[in-house]
């Protein structure tokens, strides 16, 4: 296995200053997990709040589109930077922004969610459009320098998400001619494909840690087709209007990323929950997949297949990597407790309640919103009263990270 495909929980190989400095801002995860689950506890019953006219609140932009963009870029890239930041460490052996610098991107990334409720709208977009281009070059210079070609196509996504940031943002404000919402499909159609390479490194790489004796065999080609068909069917769901042709796409695209997950052994990892999560989570890409293919032919509304891959994937996968290397990075063993068990669980439960069971029973769609909303924000409620005091304490063992 290379090197860089596995140990993004371990401590960064970089040189460790005087660690004199708040242990808070020595790597990225820290304010940038701790910012995103607080994000995550708040904008979802604020949300619903506003839907159901509980709550007399007007963001800066319409409050569908507020809470499409903030999902995705507040908190979804939230952890996907603070992720990578400390992952490029790692895969580097390079420092990544720490102390001043790292406090001046986090506080970016805060401002831009503040003004998202408090305006004037170009403020917002101008904060907000600031983060992803920043970080991306800071990738770029850090792989580039240690000739770490192999994650390039990382810092590529971000900068990809900047692009459809800037382009909800013209569009928002009249500069272009672009239905909102199509950039906001084109960023959850980044991130799901961030996901999808990032899984297919840590999850089968994972199981065999733990599995004496397994041995999971990836097969190059298929992993291409995989996700090439995979982004050839967001890509038709994102941009073109809807066909038979997105609907047979996207509908191959769920048949190969089941045949991978279930060549990853997820049934190995059910007495794991640090593992099953992530076993789980991705499961939730073949069936947003699928729900967005009936989607191309009208069977059902698009947003279950969205919420499938934002709530379920995203959410899932996020819950999972977050205490899974905040963990790893705060020096602490990599077997969670019942109440991280708990946060998963109530991730996954979201999941259902906000996908499956309003197709089910579209009458009670309500008091599924309702449910699906106070178990997501109640799972990032657990992790940020479990993970507070870790992220802002240095590690157990005393080293940098």
């Amino acid at each position: 296995m290379k090197p860089d495909s596995l140990p993004i929980f371990s401590a960064a190989k970089t040189a460790a200053p005087d660690l004199k400095d708040w242990p808070f801002l020595r790597l990225g995860f820290r304010p940038f997990y701790l910012g995103g689950a607080l994000l995550a506890v708040l904008i979802v019953p604020l949300w619903l709040a506003m839907f159901l006219g509980w709550l007399q609140l007007t963001p800066t932009s319409q409050p569908l589109l507020w809470h499409v963009h903030e999902m995705l870029f507040g908190f979804a890239v939230a952890i996907i930077v603070g992720f990578l930041l400390t992952a490029g460490a790692n895969w580097t052996g390079r420092a990544t922004p720490r102390g001043p610098t790292l406090a001046a991107l986090a506080l970016l990334w805060l401002a831009a969610r503040v003004a998202s409720l408090s305006g004037p709208y170009l403020a917002y977009a101008l904060l907000d459009i600031a983060l992803l281009p920043v970080v991306a070059g800071i990738l770029v210079n850090i792989l580039l320098r240690s000739r770490n070609y192999r994650n390039l196509p990382l810092a590529l996504m971000l900068a990809l998400l900047a692009v459809a940031n800037l382009v909800f943002h013209l569009a928002v404000l009249g500069v272009l001619q672009v239905l909102p919402m199509t950039p906001m499909y084109v960023g959850l159609a980044l991130i799901v494909l961030v996901e999808c390479v990032m899984a297919g490194r840590v999850i089968p790489a994972f199981t065999m840690a733990v599995t004496p004796g397994l041995k999971l065999v990836v097969t190059k080609w298929l992993e291409w087709l995989t996700l090439s068909v995979t982004a050839l069917g967001l890509t038709l769901w994102a941009l073109a209007p809807p066909s038979v042709a997105g609907f047979a796409v996207l509908g191959i695209a769920a048949v190969l990323q089941t045949k991978r997950l279930l060549g990853w052994q997820p049934g190995l990892t059910l007495k794991r929950p640090i593992l099953w999560i992530l076993h789980a989570a991705y499961a939730w890409i073949p069936v947003g997949l699928v729900l967005l293919a009936l989607t191309q032919i009208g069977l059902i509304p698009a947003s279950a297949g969205i919420h499938a891959l934002t709530v379920g994937a995203t959410g899932g996968l996020i819950i999972g990597m977050i205490t899974r290397t905040a963990r790893g990075h705060t020096g602490r063993p990599l077997a969670v407790s019942q109440a991280e068990v708990l946060a998963y669980v109530l991730v996954m439960s979201a999941a259902l309640l906000r996908v499956l069971l309003p197709l089910m029973a579209p009458s009670l769609l309500l008091y599924f919103l309702v449910a699906a909303a106070l178990a997501w924000s109640f799972a990032f409620l657990i992790y940020l009263w479990l993970f507070t005091p870790w992220l802002l304490r240095t590690r157990l063992d005393g080293k940098d990270g």
